[in-house]
C-alpha cells in the first residue's frame, strides 16, 4: 500500500477506529498508521485485531474487542481512551448490512440494525467527547443508500440516514471547539459486504455509474483520513460521496 499522506502528518495524534478489521477498517488503520497516528482499533474480531496489530507492528497500537451492541465493551472502550490521555479523532465504520424486504423484517431485525449502526455510534460520541480534544474530528461511514434509500435494506437505509443528520447536528454541537464532523458515503465498494448486491445487479449499477466500475476500499479509507487531516481543516459538516458518480443516477 502506498500512502498519499506524510509520514508525520498525525504524529503526536491518537485516533479510534471502530469496525478496524473490515475492508476499508483495515486500508484506514493502514493509512493513519502510516501517517505516524497512534491507534486504538476496536473490532468484535478479536483475532482479527491481533493480526492486524502485529501486521501494524504494535508499536502505539492497542486494540479492543467490542461489541457495539454491549453497553460494558462501551464504557471499557471509553475508559481505555481516558487512560491514554483522551483522542483526537474518531472515526466510526462499524456496522452491518442485511438484505430483508419490509415485509419479511422482524422487531429484532430492525433494532439490530438500528442499534448497531445508529444507536451504538450516537451513545459512543456521547460517552467520548469529553476525551475528544479540540481541534480533533469525527469521521462517519454512512452510504449513498441513506439518501436515496434502497430496495429489501430499509432499515440499513434508515440507520445510514440517520447517521448524516446526527453528524450534522454535532458539527455544530462541537464546532465552538474546532472539531470537525464529517461522513464518508460509499456507494457500491467491492468488499464482502457488498457481494449479493453485486451478484443481482452489477451489471446494471455499473451501467449507471459513470466511472463504470465499482470502488475499491482504498478509494474510502483515503478519503476518511483526508477529512481527519490538516488538509480539511475547514469542512465540516460534510457528506462526501464516494461512489463513481452513482449518486447521480
Amino acid at each position: 500500500m502506498t500512502s498519499v499522506f506524510s509520514p508525520t502528518a498525525f504524529a503526536g495524534q491518537r485516533v479510534l477506529i471502530t469496525g478496524a478489521t473490515g475492508g476499508i477498517g483495515t486500508l484506514t488503520s493502514k493509512h493513519f498508521k502510516a501517517a505516524g497516528a497512534e491507534l486504538v482499533l476496536a473490532d468484535l474480531n478479536g483475532e482479527a485485531l491481533e493480526a492486524l496489530a502485529e501486521e501494524l507492528g504494535r508499536t502505539d497500537v492497542t486494540t479492543l474487542e467490542f461489541d457495539a451492541t454491549n453497553n460494558s465493551d462501551r464504557m471499557n472502550l471509553v475508559e481505555t481512551i481516558a487512560n491514554l490521555g483522551g483522542v483526537n479523532h474518531l472515526v466510526l465504520a462499524a456496522g452491518i448490512y442485511e438484505e430483508i424486504a419490509l415485509a419479511e423484517m422482524s422487531d429484532d431485525d430492525i433494532v439490530r440494525t438500528l442499534q448497531i449502526n445508529l444507536v451504538s455510534t450516537m451513545q459512543l460520541v456521547r460517552d467520548i467527547e469529553p476525551q475528544l480534544q479540540n481541534n480533533g474530528s469525527i469521521v462517519l461511514f454512512s452510504s449513498m443508500a441513506g439518501e436515496r434509500g434502497s430496495r429489501n435494506h430499509s432499515q440499513y437505509a434508515a440507520s445510514k440516514g440517520g447517521l448524516v443528520s446526527f453528524g450534522r447536528s454535532m458539527a455544530w454541537e462541537l464546532g465552538e471547539r474546532q472539531i470537525r464532523v464529517n461522513a464518508v458515503t460509499p456507494g457500491i465498494i467491492a468488499t464482502s459486504m457488498t457481494e449479493s448486491l453485486v451478484a443481482g445487479g452489477g451489471d446494471a449499477l455499473l451501467k449507471s455509474t459513470p466511472l463504470q466500475r465499482f470502488g475499491e476500499p482504498e478509494e474510502v479509507a483515503s478519503a476518511a483520513v483526508f477529512l481527519a487531516s490538516e488538509a480539511a481543516s475547514f469542512i465540516t459538516g460534510m457528506v462526501m460521496q464516494i461512489n463513481g458518480g452513482l449518486h447521480m443516477a
